[in-house]
């Protein structure tokens, strides 16, 4: 009974370690993406420490103890999940959002953009079915979900597209709440 308490411990050990080693991962990734080199160079040491010592525990003995391989790949996914999910709560950095409102509806939702703090700037552009206005408004990631929402309350099926901005300088942003 003894060695089942042991090789459980071990089981959770190598399982708990691969979720901190996978969540760093993602955090490390974040970094570098962002820019945040020295920061990401630190994550990272931690990182692979944690890795080395997970890696070990399975590799005692042989890989003969399906156990180990699986507690290691359930850590590695779950690290995934779990690294994802603080990703999504640090929200760091910026977005660029390109909004294509109708053609009857543009100057709203530049009133309504900008009313509610964020920037946009105006472009015409050429599309299928004739001209239209693209807007562009650069935002905090953390702004997100306010600007999809205030999209969604002036046209459900506006289109607009998301991507990352890795670098920006100047521009106009909502203030922070107090």
């Amino acid at each position: 009974m003894e060695n089942l308490g042991v090789l459980l411990g071990a089981y959770a050990f190598i399982f708990g370690a691969r979720v901190i080693d996978m969540s760093l991962d993602v955090l490390r990734i974040l970094m570098l993406m962002r820019d945040k080199k020295v920061l990401a160079s630190v994550v990272g040491f931690f990182e692979v420490t944690v890795f080395v010592i997970a890696l070990n525990e399975v590799l005692k003995g042989g890989l003969d103890d399906t156990g180990k391989v699986l507690a290691y790949a359930g850590g590695f996914a779950t690290g995934n999940f779990v690294g994802s999910i603080i990703e999504g709560k640090l929200a760091m950095g910026y977005l660029s959002l390109q909004v294509f409102p109708p053609p009857q509806l543009e100057q709203r939702f530049v009133t309504a953009l900008r009313q509610h703090g964020f920037g946009v700037t105006t472009v015409s552009g050429q599309g299928r079915d004739g001209e239209r206005v693209i807007l562009f408004v650069t935002l905090k990631r953390k702004n997100l979900n306010r600007a999809i929402t205030l999209l969604d309350d002036l046209h459900p099926n506006v289109f607009f597209t998301i991507s990352d901005a890795r670098h920006i300088k100047g521009g106009v942003f909502p203030a922070a709440k107090r």
